[in-house]
């Protein structure tokens, strides 16, 4: 795919960011991208992580290459703290696909990974999740090729345990790693290959 003249960021969005440059009025004074880099001219974020989402976020100024990896070819893969311990059911659940609401309407999600990890150990967040007083919690490795408005959220939830903690840590071949929040790199492509 060309690239040429177009520039590629590697993120880590902080807990609180939105995953865009601009706001209007309605959202107040929200914690936006270009608060963490000098970014060129027309950057977009490939996807999005709400506001209380962390982890990779890819950005480009060339759309092709934003709708290639959005595409559902391009796997996402998220470390989920949820509320509780999960279940081999719930897992097998999330596996097969999971009825969500998209807009008001009924979606099935598309079959997926999933599977219990041990804690990550992610330095801590900005807003605490919670304390042990509250119940047990584990964490979840979620695979999948789609990416719904808080579609991850809806899918631990619909199984029954919601999430406290989404870390996205891998967008196809591109990881993490060990990127604090708030760091940015530039990198000559997004694509492998």
């Amino acid at each position: 795919m060309q690239e040429n003249n177009h520039r590629h960021f590697i993120i880590h969005k902080p807990y609180g960011f939105l995953s865009q440059f601009k706001t209007n009025q309605a959202l107040g004074k929200k914690k936006l991208l270009g608060e963490l880099h000098d970014f060129p001219e027309g950057t977009m974020s490939i996807g999005r992580l709400d506001a209380t989402s962390e982890g990779l976020l890819l950005l480009t100024t060339n759309g092709k290459v934003s709708a290639h990896i959005t595409g559902r070819k391009v796997e996402k893969e998220y470390y989920v703290q949820v509320d509780g311990l999960i279940t081999n059911e719930a897992i097998e659940q999330l596996k097969k696909g999971v009825e969500i609401s998209i807009e008001g309407e009924k979606y099935i999600t598309n079959p997926g990974k999933a599977s219990i990890i041990a804690n990550p150990n992610f330095p801590a967040r900005i807003k605490k999740v919670r304390d042990d007083r509250h119940g047990p919690t584990c964490w979840v490795s979620i695979i999948i090729n789609e990416g719904k408005f808080r579609q991850v959220r809806k899918m631990t939830a619909a199984v029954g345990f919601p999430t406290l903690r989404l870390v996205r840590i891998r967008v196809g071949s591109i990881l993490l790693n060990d990127m604090n929040a708030g760091d940015v790199k530039e990198v000559d492509s997004l694509i492998a290959g």
